[in-house]
């Protein structure tokens, strides 16, 4: 396989992207895009809590901008990060079936996704033990957003058609195991 210039990680919150993404950026220096960080600014810019507010002014973004808002920033980032050498950009959290095809447009064979899935009780429990307080939810409110995610954004289209899937049902090490092995198939 082509070394691919865009990897998309997609998954539901608490499924491990967040591990993946910060250990492909470290091991093999690869710039990383975050579709929440790109929410996450805007919610900072209008001075609210992001626990309390991302999901309302997430959906602001595409009420104003258009359901591929994100894909659209995140691909001049990442094209930004392209221009000046890089040879792979990592998107992280694309969300929505509109997104997916935005940048599957885009990028078309140079964009490769990786859906990164886990059982719906140990993403509850992850989520509610994170450390940043950004991304710290409590079980039910992960699952309103999980339902908000589904109904609202098919955010289960990115993950039904991703073209690699990592189960995350036991330990960091075993995911990171399974990754390694699609990162040495696409020849990073």
């Amino acid at each position: 396989m082509q070394h691919p210039k865009i990897i998309a990680l997609v998954g539901m919150a608490g499924s491990g992207k967040g591990t993946c993404t910060t250990f492909i950026s470290e091991t093999y220096h690869i710039p990383v895009v975050h579709f929440g960080n790109m929410v996450y600014e805007e919610v900072e810019r209008r001075g609210l809590d992001i626990v309390k507010h991302e999901r309302e002014v997430r959906e602001d973004m595409r009420r104003q901008e258009g359901l591929t808002v994100l894909a659209k920033r995140a691909a001049k980032r990442a094209q930004e990060f392209l221009d000046k050498g890089e040879k792979t950009v990592v998107l992280d959290g694309l969300y929505s079936w509109s997104e997916y095809k935005y940048l599957k447009e885009a990028f078309g064979d140079d964009i490769q996704v990786i859906a990164v899935v886990a059982p719906r009780k140990l993403r509850y429990a992850r989520a509610a033990s994170r450390q940043d307080a950004r991304r710290k939810y409590t079980a039910e409110q992960v699952e309103k957003r999980d339902i908000e995610e589904i109904e609202n954004l098919e955010k289960g289209g990115p993950i039904a058609m991703a073209d690699y899937t990592i189960l995350n049902d036991t330990t960091p090490d075993a995911m990171l195991g399974s990754l390694r092995s699609v990162l040495n198939n696409l020849d990073l």
